[in-house]
Order: structure tokens, then C-alpha cells, then sequence
């Protein structure tokens, strides 16, 4: 039985080529992006696998209570040691200290190896929370000691070649020579830590002394603490017990803290504390949904279609005998051996596009991430569904088709699923491309404000170099003198960070004046050279810039520092003391400057202070005429190498630096211009084959039309101004709902763009447009042809 429906399923399509290969072609697509979703949903919900214990495992996180609510992914440096010796909640904790693309040079055999690698400094007990797997190790070394480190497989291959790598030596930020005691299987890019060393903490103490230190004055987010509690505890109530330790060790600052446990599986998708955004997920699934919808609908509204033409066949096999329902399953027979050619279809275009989706959202997928049983379940549960969702209507309107009716050819538009359903149908495709639309352009939309506003400073042709730590001032001087004097070159300036990286800033309680406490909110520290206001382009409105000094004795403030002192005049502040870093800085307000963005467009601008502490520098900014920029970046490499010899030439432009901030939205909106593309194709391809069937239908009316006189324009007009209708319905329809979704989007902004009217308009006319398009041709084609040879098609 199963084989004759599967015989007449293959006759059957092979009748229909076109209208086959068009549903194919739209189930392909729909398939091949849902499967690449679901690899990126995979991808993000399996991270940290490799971990045992992983409901017991907890990142420590701070909570800082002040006029606002901050959150950092890190604790004071003292807190791990309190926390393990006066509670007894856990038992292993551990911190780690984390530093991005730090110098590693060889030594010995090795030593012309210079790579810029990802640092963990980690306490012993961290490989007994989070169990790194360890290939081998040196059975006469101890990670207690200082200065020494498990590698991964992949960096010892790189760094020491074909050697095993145990044993071998490094030198680290030219400074200590660490030793190989432990090789680590390579790991996951959806770890939640990441690096390829994983040095002692002991040898902390030479490169931070204070994440190094047991303080609890101040927080970074390069620190963070893990502990693996013992079973069967009550996180809400370990919480509790934590508050106390902020009057104990932090009794005078007005930056509160809350320590909070956070669980593992929660730290890959909290986005407060720079996890993914768990809601692409979600967006991503629906928008995959939406892409199936539209197969889908394509699919009935074709089938159904195609009853005129499969009545009379309907009508010989009831004749026959054939049942209400084996007509029914032969036609979802029909609809899987389709749905099954286009999931084969769709693999392949998974396949094919992979490598530009990996570089899209900086994966490792590979094609055996295709071919497991995760996928080949999901991917058999869709075309099961599909089969169903597409195939029960049609095959229902088929099974229910009288065989008199049939045979006489006397079928009407409600013996085939009806005009309103294919209506409703068409409606529903074109309100979701609608909607794709007006998301790309409103995504795109606030991209391009957030990089071409004004941001209240000058990034335009400046280069940011990355300096050593804790180099010899007098050579820092040396290089900002000699790249001074490169033609092209304006201006240069030493810095903790760029105006707008407020990542890399250190934010400390302050005093104000003769005010008998520390104020309420805390402010950002941008440390820097004298030189910073004027080649930043900062603009000073009261008072003078800072003079050259060997520590913060004077200090410039923005406008929004005044603002939340409430003051009227930004003139009151000059003169004035500021107390800050729990009283180790002691300044006056020399200046105020213009407001900038100091963060991106998802926070407000904060108060600000800019001061100059050598000790702190960590970025060179050159701030070229852009002339002839390869000539003077090739320029400012041989000063930097004559002065640096032994440190990598490492630089990045700032305004690439400040675009790179709005990473997520720049593939939120590739992926919606993709999915919006082809949604709008898939829908196309739908009313490709409706059209024909309409045409089909209306042959012998158009060529009465021709020779009662009527035009090509005429026929054109009436065979678009169904279609055209439903379009303006469906932007009636889905322009709110677009509008209500893209406003709440925009509210995670604190600046942002508007939603214009125009952006509707825009988003129906482009449906309008493609649609015209997509049916003129064949409107054209069945319009100019002999009204004879239409006369005597029916």
C-alpha cells in the first residue's frame, strides 16, 4: 500500500514540475535557515559541557547600589579568602584574573615565537571547580608555585612546535620566565572562560598588586571569583548572610555592595554582566518560524490551487473506491516526499553557507556540527511537522472534493479552500515581510546614529596603540616625541583609555568640597597626559586644563559631574576639592568640560573626571591629518619599534573602535536583512505559482477582454489589484505590531533613534514594488497573447 502512494506521490510531481520545484525551493530555504538557528541556539545552550557539577558551580557578582544599579561580573580582591574561611557554603573558591592579547615570547629553541595571547591567572582550587581536562602535567611541580602555567594543546603547538611542550619556558609581557608544568586539551570557544595560558596566582603579584592584594576598596572586571558549593544550598539565604560583609570591610563608601551567586548555566545568557543576549535566541527562532510560516502558506495556497487542475484525476480514483481517507494521506505522502527533497536541499545550502555564518557570529561550527543526532532529530521533528502543517488543509479540501462535481469540472473557489483562506494566507505572508522590513531599516536606523553622532569627541583619523605596563616613562615621553615629529601627525597623547571606552575605566566614590560625606553616585576615572583634552578635541567650557604632575593633584570634570551635584554654574566647581579613591587622591577642580559620551548609546553619560597618573597609562593616541594614512601608520610602526624593540606593534582606529561596540546589533542586522530577503523571495516564489493558476483560470476572460477592446494596462490592472490590496491590508496590519516591537527595542537605548512614519512607507512599497514585478511579467505575457488561441483554451 505504502509503495503505490509513494508511486502515485512521484507521478504526481513529476507532473507538476514548476510548481513542485517552486514549493521545494521555498521549503529548502526555510529548512536550511532554521537548521543554522538551531546550530546557533545549540552552540550557546551546551556551552560548558564539559563540566561536572555544573548546578553546584557559582560565579561571584556584584551588585553596586548607588543613585543607580550597576552590575559587575567581579568582587573586591579580598572577598574569595573571607568567604572561604569565615562560611562554610562552598567547598573549593578560587579567583582568576583575566588579560586579553598580553605578549608571549620564547625562549631557547623558541625565542623568535613572539604571540599575543589571552592570560588566566588562577588560583590551585579553580581546575577543581571548572575541570579543565588535563592531557599531562610535570609530576614534580605544583601550581602553588610562582611562575608557572598550563598551556593548551593548541598554544604549545604554536609557541613550541612539534615538542611536547612540558617543561618548556615563556617569557610573559617581558617580564618573568614561566614554565610549562600542564598541558590542557583545547577549549571550547563556548566556554565561559576563555584563554590559552593559565598561569600561577602566585605570579600575579608581578604584574597586578592589587588584584593581587586581599582588598576590598575597589572592584575590576578582570578579576572574577568561582566557588563550587556544597550540595543542597540555599542560595537566597547565602546571599543574606553575605550583606553584613559590606559594613564590615567597606564602612564608609557610598557605593553599596550586594554579592550575589550566580549560576553557571546562568552566566553565558545574564546579559547584565556581558553575557549573550539570551533574546536573540528567541528573536532568532521566531524569525526562523516566520521563514517556515511562509513555506508553508506557500505550499497550501499552491496545492489548493492546483485542485482545479487534479479534480478530474480526484473524481476517477473516488469513482474507483478510494476513500476520503487514502486521498488524505496520499496527499501528505506527497507533502513529505516534497518536505524531504527540500530538507536534502536545505542541508546543503547549511553546508554551503556555514563558513560565512561562523565568521558572521564567531563560531567554530563545523560540518560534523551538522551531521549528529541533535540535528537529525530536529531536523525529522520539522519536516514531520511541516508535512502535517502544510499538507492537512490541502489534503482535507482534496479527500472532501464531490466526484461528480469533479468530473462535470463544476468545482467553485469554496470547493478548494475559497478565496477568503487563500487571502487570509497571502496576507499573512506579506505582513510578516513587512515587518522583516521595517526591522532592518529601524536596526539600521539606530546603527548609523550611534556611529555618526556627534559623541562630544574627535575619533576621526586617530590610531589607539596599546603600550606596555609599567614602562619607563621617560621612554614613553621619547616615543610621544618622535611620533610628534612625523608629518601628518598632530597631536598624541597617553591614556587609560579612549573618551568613549568606559570598559577599560575604573570608577571610585567621591567627596566633594567640605561636604561631610562621600557623594551617592561614583565617578569615572579617565586617566590621562595633558595632551588628552586637545587631541581628543574635548572642549573645555570653564576654568584650564590640568598641568603636568607626578600625581592627581589637579583634575578636569565634565558637565554632567555638576549636574549631579546640582549646581547651576559649572563656575561654582572650580577651585573646589575632590576627594576620591577612598582618599588616596586629594585634588582640585581646575576645569570643566563639554559633555561626551563616554559609553555607548545603551547607557547614559556619567560624571567624569580626567587627571593624569603615569602609573596608569595603557594606550597611546595619535591623532593623524589622514592624508596619507599607510604612509604615516608606517611611519609611526619604525618609531614605536625603535623605542619598543622587544614589545608587538599592536594598534586599532578608534572609530572602527567605537562601530565594534555595537558588534551585536551589526549581526542582528545582517541576520534580519538575510531573513528579510528571503522571506520577501519565498513569498515571491508562492505567488509565482498562484499567479499562474490565476492566469490559468482567467485565459478565456482575458482574451474576451482583447477583443472587446481592452488593453494591455487594463488587464495588467486587473490581475495586480487583488494583490495589491491585500498588501496595503497587510501594512495596515503588521506596521503597529512592527512599530509596538521596534519601540521596545529602542527603550534598551538610552539614545536613540525615532521611528518615522517614512519607514512604513518605505517597508509596503518595497513589498509593492517586488510584488509588481513578480507578476508583470506573467500578467504581460498572458495579456499580449492571440485572444483566438485564449478562446479555445477552455
Amino acid at each position: 500500500m505504502i509503495r503505490s502512494y509513494i508511486k502515485i506521490a512521484w507521478r504526481n510531481l513529476q507532473k507538476r514540475k514548476v510548481f513542485s520545484f517552486i514549493n521545494i525551493l521555498g521549503l529548502a530555504l526555510g529548512f536550511g535557515c532554521s537548521i543554522l538557528i538551531f546550530l546557533y541556539a545549540n552552540y550557546h545552550l551546551q556551552f560548558d559541557n564539559f563540566h561536572h557539577n555544573k548546578n553546584r558551580i557559582h560565579r561571584v557578582v556584584t551588585e553596586e547600589h548607588q543613585d543607580e544599579i550597576e552590575y559587575e561580573s567581579s568582587v573586591p580582591p579580598g572577598f574569595a579568602e573571607v568567604f572561604k574561611s569565615d562560611f562554610n557554603y562552598a567547598e573549593k573558591v578560587a579567583n582568576i584574573f583575566i588579560r586579553q592579547d598580553w605578549q608571549v615570547d620564547g625562549t631557547e629553541n623558541n625565542s623568535n615565537n613572539r604571540l599575543l595571547e589571552d592570560v588566566v591567572f588562577a588560583e590551585p582550587d579553580f581546575f577543581q571547580i571548572l575541570n579543565f581536562p588535563v592531557i599531562k602535567s610535570l609530576g614534580n611541580r605544583d601550581f602553588t608555585e610562582p611562575n608557572v602555567a598550563y598551556v593548551t594543546k593548541g598554544f604549545a603547538k604554536k609557541m613550541f612546535g612539534d615538542h611536547p611542550g612540558l617543561g618548556q619556558t615563556f617569557v610573559l609581557e617581558n617580564k618573568e620566565t614561566i614554565q610549562v608544568i600542564g598541558l590542557l586539551k583545547d577549549i571550547p570557544t563556548n566556554s565561559t572562560v576563555q584563554g590559552d595560558i593559565f598561569v600561577s596566582y602566585e605570579s600575579l603579584k608581578n604584574y597586578s598588586s592589587f588584584a593581587y592584594s586581599k582588598t576590598w576598596g575597589g572592584i575590576t572586571s578582570s578579576l572574577q571569583c568561582y566557588a563550587l558549593l556544597r550540595p543542597n544550598q540555599d542560595i537566597t539565604h547565602i546571599e543574606k548572610t553575605l550583606i553584613p560583609l559590606v559594613s564590615k570591610y567597606r564602612p564608609e563608601s557610598k557605593n553599596v555592595h550586594r554579592y550575589k551567586l550566580q549560576k553557571i548555566s546562568d552566566v553565558h545568557f545574564d546579559h547584565r554582566y556581558g553575557g549573550v543576549n539570551a533574546n536573540l535566541l528567541w528573536i532568532f527562532s521566531l524569525i526562523g518560524m516566520f521563514l517556515i510560516i511562509i513555506a508553508c502558506i506557500n505550499f497550501i495556497n499552491i496545492s489548493t490551487a492546483q485542485a482545479f487542475s487534479r479534480s478530474k484525476e480526484i473524481g476517477v480514483r473516488k469513482v474507483l473506491g478510494v476513500s476520503k481517507n487514502n486521498l488524505f494521506w496520499q496527499f501528505i505522502l506527497e507533502t513529505f516526499l516534497i518536505g524531504l527533497f527540500a530538507l536534502l536541499i536545505g542541508l546543503t545550502i547549511a553546508i554551503i553557507v556555514l563558513p560565512k555564518f561562523n565568521e558572521l557570529f564567531q563560531l567554530q561550527l563545523t560540518i560534523q556540527s551538522l551531521l549528529t543526532f541533535k540535528v537529525f532529530s530536529f531536523a525529522t521533528l520539522l519536516l514531520v511537522v511541516v508535512s502535517f502543517l502544510a499538507g492537512s488543509y490541502p489534503g482535507i479540501l482534496m479527500a472532501r472534493i464531490l466526484p461528480t462535481l469533479a468530473l462535470k469540472g463544476k468545482l467553485t473557489q469554496n470547493d478548494t479552500g475559497g478565496k477568503l483562506t487563500r487571502k487570509v494566507l497571502v496576507t499573512t505572508q506579506f505582513g510578516i515581510s513587512i515587518m522583516l522590513i521595517v526591522a532592518t531599516i529601524v536596526i539600521s536606523k539606530q546603527i548609523n546614529y550611534a556611529i555618526t553622532s556627534d559623541l562630544g569627541f574627535d575619533k576621526e583619523a586617530m590610531v589607539m596603540l596599546e603600550i606596555p605596563e609599567q614602562i619607563e616613562l621617560i621612554k614613553l615621553q621619547g616615543l610621544k616625541d618622535r611620533l610628534n615629529q612625523i608629518p601628518g601627525v598632530s597631536s598624541t597623547t597617553a591614556c587609560l583609555s579612549s573618551p568613549g571606552a568606559a570598559y577599560n575605566d575604573w570608577g571610585t566614590s567621591i567627596r566633594y568640597h567640605n561636604r561631610p560625606q562621600y557623594e551617592e553616585f561614583s565617578i569615572s576615572a579617565k586617566l590621562a597626559d595633558k595632551d588628552y583634552l586637545s587631541t581628543f578635541n574635548l572642549k573645555l567650557i570653564a576654568g584650564r586644563n590640568f598641568f603636568s604632575s607626578d600625581s592627581i593633584t589637579e583634575v578636569v570634570v565634565n558637565e554632567r559631574f555638576a549636574e549631579k551635584l546640582g549646581l547651576s554654574s559649572y563656575e561654582e566647581l572650580i577651585g573646589k576639592s575632590l576627594e576620591a579613591n577612598r582618599g588616596s587622591i586629594k585634588a582640585t577642580i581646575v576645569g570643566v568640560i563639554s559633555n561626551f559620551h563616554d559609553q555607548n548609546f545603551q547607557n547614559g553619560i556619567g560624571p567624569v573626571f580626567i587627571a593624569p597618573e603615569k602609573s596608569a597609562y595603557n594606550e597611546l593616541a595619535v591623532k593623524m591629518d589622514g592624508q596619507d594614512v599607510n604612509a604615516q601608520l608606517q611611519a609611526i610602526e619604525n618609531r614605536w619599534k625603535e623605542v619598543f624593540p622587544k614589545f608587538v606593534y599592536n594598534y586599532s582606529f578608534l572609530d572602527e573602535r567605537v562601530a565594534a561596540q555595537y558588534r551585536e546589533e551589526q549581526r542582528f542586522l545582517s541576520m534580519t536583512k538575510l531573513f528579510s530577503g528571503l522571506a520577501i523571495f519565498i513569498s515571491c516564489l508562492g505567488l509565482y505559482g498562484l499567479i499562474s493558476f490565476f492566469l490559468a483560470r482567467k485565459t478565456r476572460e482575458i482574451g474576451i477582454r482583447k477583443i472587446l477592446g481592452g488593453k494591455v494596462k487594463d488587464i495588467l490592472a486587473i490581475v495586480l489589484q487583488d494583490f495589491l490590496k491585500l498588501i496595503l491590508i497587510a501594512g495596515a496590519i503588521a506596521s503597529p505590531i512592527a512599530w509596538y516591537f521596534m519601540n521596545n527595542w529602542l527603550k534598551n537605548y538610552a539614545y536613540h533613534t525615532e521611528i518615522s512614519w517614512w519607514i512604513f512607507v518605505v517597508a509596503i512599497s518595497v513589498l509593492l514594488i517586488i510584488t509588481i514585478l513578480t507578476i508583470s511579467y506573467q500578467a504581460i505575457k498572458a495579456a499580449t497573447a492571440n485572444p483566438i488561441k485564449s478562446l479555445k483554451t477552455e
